[in-house]
């Protein structure tokens, strides 16, 4: 499946999905910290933290120009109860000139405010889609490296196997050997043989075992 096709698919899924914003999610953040490095989701990210950090700042600015704004109607209130003069006129014009300046940048903000979640939610669907692209192609390279892993335990059972009875059989062997030559030279065949232990002599313990699980015969 290639990307188009990979996206289009992805797109359908997310059809009346509700999609957390990504970058605010510890899930998302944690399963994201644990792939790796990757430029498209990193720029994408980046991306929507710019526009949330706008927001936030709008949103700032706003409160702060609506305190400025009250700060200047009060004064406003003040200066009418003063007597009429030059200087009265020149502060209510420029409290006047400052409260318009104040409307018209928080008119402004505001605008920009009402496009800001569509702006989110586009940036946080195009990094939803590259989450889902990133997922896809990190599930399918584990799948694959899964299936070479359990054809590698297979073969290392059959391996393991075949060591166990080869190492079983040898062990016979000299256990055979062994009580052939010890029938003959006794004790001293070890020396003989320059053998470093004594043979753990796997069939008379065999049978030894045997004798021992059958109760004896009084």
């Amino acid at each position: 499946m290639d990307m188009e096709q990979e996206d289009e698919v992805f797109r359908e899924a997310l059809i009346g999905k509700k999609i957390p914003v990504l970058t605010l999610d510890n899930q998302w953040h944690r399963l994201f910290t644990q792939t790796g490095a990757n430029e498209e989701i990193q720029r994408l990210e980046d991306a929507l933290n710019e526009i949330l950090k706008r927001q936030g700042k709008l949103n700032t600015e706003l409160k702060s120009l609506s305190a400025f704004k009250k700060k200047l109607m009060q004064e406003i209130v003040s200066i009418m109860e003063l007597p009429d003069s030059t200087a009265k006129e020149k502060k209510m014009s420029e409290n006047k000139r400052m409260i318009e300046e104040s409307n018209q940048k928080m008119e402004d903000y505001n605008d920009e405010l009402m496009d800001i979640p569509r702006q989110i939610d586009e940036a946080n669907f195009a990094l939803m889609l590259a989450s889902m692209r990133l997922c896809y192609s990190r599930i399918q390279q584990n799948v694959r490296e899964i299936d070479e892993i359990n054809q590698w335990v297979s073969d290392f059972k059959v391996q393991l196997k075949k060591k166990i009875i080869q190492k079983q059989q040898k062990e016979i062997w000299n256990d055979e050997m062994y009580n052939y030559m010890h029938s003959i030279f006794g004790p001293d065949v070890i020396d003989m043989f320059d053998m470093k232990y004594n043979p753990q002599n796997v069939l008379n313990k065999a049978k030894d075992l045997v004798s021992e699980k059958t109760p004896k015969q009084e």
